[in-house]
């Protein structure tokens, strides 16, 4: 193993991983360092929804980052089976956001609206309507609007699509190896002091989600980015019971998985690095889920996980070049939309480390400074 690099990625999970595998790509030397093993934070909790018009629900840089980078899944699917050899699972068979209640409706309603402007494919479907497509979901439920072109992916297999479509390129991944400072000189990254030694860089992503703070502060940049615990479990009916993913203003989700499972999530815990299951956590997931769809309590029990998410005080992530050290970079807070935002993600990275073409006025909505509180 090499101790120098053309750029340091400090984090392998989504966000990582998608850069390391955009700047391979253009031939730059790539070293990837993760503390624990790859994807098993945030990009572990994910069930992997594209649901960019679900989630976000207004115009703006977020939205549009969103959109974008949806469209980029059915391309990047193929280009990474033929890197890496991995299927991200890429589905691509539709969202109902549901409305539990006529006042819910109402505001759902109004998205309807909103969105139609961006995909005319997408419609208010009624009670009657909703339950003809989709029969066994709860006849409580007032109705909901439909998002034909939404999909998913397996997050898992994408995080490991990418980090072997960069391997494949010539990056080095290095688990089990936590970076304990950064290395600067006269105001330039030079690389970073690991738990297995240092390694040589002028470029250096931090990349590492909720933990990004503890870093950038020794860098001397604070940015808002905390924790927040998100639990989810999955059942296998024994024969289909929905046929595409169900997402609920209550912040509950079904996504239907190739192999019959239903991943369903997620609670939000904030402010902690806990990622015990708990009871209590699981329960109020399971009444949500089964008000929705009733037959779920025949489903046969599959299995529990948690994962740390990063938020950010205004919902926004972090992307950019550090205002006062050259040479380091910061793409974090992504949140619950980080398996979408990935594809995104990766190329501006990409291109701002490498003098590419960048959308600067997207950019910055995102830039560091947003929250300023830096000491140089």
């Amino acid at each position: 193993m090499g101790n120098s690099a053309d750029v340091i990625i400090i984090g392998g999970g989504i966000v990582g991983t998608s850069i390391a595998y955009q700047l391979s790509k253009m031939g730059r030397k790539v070293i990837i360092l993760e503390k624990d093993q790859l994807a098993c934070q945030a990009t572990r909790a994910a069930a992997g929804m594209l649901a960019s018009q679900a989630e976000i629900e207004q115009d703006g840089p977020l939205f549009q980052m969103g959109l974008t980078s949806q469209s980029m899944f059915s391309t990047l699917a193929n280009e990474l089976l033929e890197f890496s050899g991995v299927d991200i699972e890429f589905v691509n068979k539709g969202l109902l956001k549901i409305a539990e209640t006529e006042e819910i409706a109402s505001e759902v309603k109004k998205q309807v609206d909103f969105q139609r402007e961006w995909d005319p494919a997408i419609t208010w479907l009624d009670k009657k309507e909703l339950l003809e497509l989709e029969p066994s979901l709860s006849p409580s439920i007032s109705g909901a609007m439909l998002i034909p072109n939404d999909g998913h992916v397996q997050p898992a297999k994408l995080a490991k699509a990418f980090t072997q479509a960069a391997a494949y390129f010539g990056a080095e991944i290095r688990e089990h190896t936590e970076v304990v400072s950064l290395i600067y000189e006269n105001g330039q990254v030079r690389g970073v002091n690991t738990t297995n030694g240092a390694i040589r860089s002028e470029q250096v992503v931090v990349a590492a989600g909720a933990w990004a703070s503890k870093l950038l502060c020794e860098a001397g940049l604070e940015i808002n980015v905390y924790p927040v615990k998100g639990e989810c479990f999955s059942v296998r009916p024994e024969k289909p019971v929905i046929s595409m993913t169900i997402f609920s203003d209550k912040r509950c989700y079904l996504v239907l998985k190739r192999n019959g499972e239903i991943y369903i999530g997620a609670t939000m815990i904030e402010h902690t690095f806990d990622q015990t299951v708990t009871p209590k956590g699981i329960a109020s997931l399971i009444e949500r889920a089964t008000n929705l769809v009733p037959q779920l309590n025949e489903a046969a029990w599959e299995r529990v996980w948690s994962g740390i998410r990063p938020q950010t005080g205004d919902g926004l992530p972090y992307i950019g070049e550090h205002p006062s050290r050259k040479g380091l970079y910061v793409a974090a807070g992504h949140f619950r939309n980080g398996i979408l935002l990935s594809p995104i993600t990766g190329k501006l990275m990409a291109n701002l480390l490498t003098g590419g073409i960048t959308d600067q006025t997207l950019l910055s909505a995102f830039h560091l400074e947003r929250h300023k509180k830096i000491v140089v």
